[in-house]
């Protein structure tokens, strides 16, 4: 919460002392609005929604959630008007963010080519799970890191989240950092670069 797309970006480069940059894939990082933020007594904050307060166990603010997933999907459909075919888009975040793309990708865009979150959690009775009750497709797969020392998204509420997913469909891997608090770490974004050049391999040459 509170940090832009550029911050996000230049975070990843002092933990990796380089760009999060591939040959063959755009990264983008995007900005939440500025919008009123109920755990920081209504503040504003550039956060991508609201929540009632930083828990899993009560009721997510989906008007909020709704209206930032119709505003991610003009971004996602403005690459594939770009001819990035959608099975080749992939989407993550840290904390907050990693909750955003599970809504977006597991409620409005089951067929993009994967989900990322870093210390992120679902709420315990999140639309997510209630959208993939019914689900009959093959679903992005999930990549997951969180650190066991998290004090404010706690390991626990990572964990269920996980588990949750996997019982209802979703290929999931979650992988833990001990000591690891409410931050990334480079071995982290090490796996995770890994995991992005598996689920988006340099296409073959094409013949005609």
């Amino acid at each position: 919460t509170g940090d832009t797309g550029q911050g996000a970006r230049t975070w990843i480069k002092q933990i990796l002392n380089q760009d999060m940059a591939f040959q063959h894939i755009k990264v983008i990082y995007p900005t939440a609005p500025a919008r009123p933020y109920t755990p920081m007594k209504g503040a504003f904050s550039t956060v991508w929604f609201d929540r009632y307060k930083i828990s899993n166990d009560c009721p997510e603010h989906i008007e909020s959630i709704d209206s930032m997933c119709r505003g991610l999907t003009d971004l996602i459909n403005d690459e594939i008007k770009n001819g990035i075919a959608k099975n080749r888009i992939l989407i993550g975040g840290f904390s907050m963010g990693g909750g955003m793309a599970m809504h977006l990708a597991y409620r409005f865009h089951q067929d993009l080519a994967g989900v990322f979150a870093l210390s992120s959690f679902l709420n315990k009775d999140s639309a997510v799970y209630q959208a993939l009750k019914s689900n009959e497709r093959v679903l992005p797969e999930l990549f997951q890191c969180h650190g066991t020392a998290d004090e404010l998204v706690l390991y626990l509420w990572g964990e269920e989240t996980n588990k949750m997913l996997k019982s209802l469909g979703v290929s999931t891997s979650l992988h833990t950092f001990p000591n690891l608090n409410h931050e990334l770490n480079r071995t982290e974004l090490e796996k995770l670069k890994t995991w992005i050049v598996k689920k988006l391999p340099v296409e073959a040459a094409k013949t005609n």
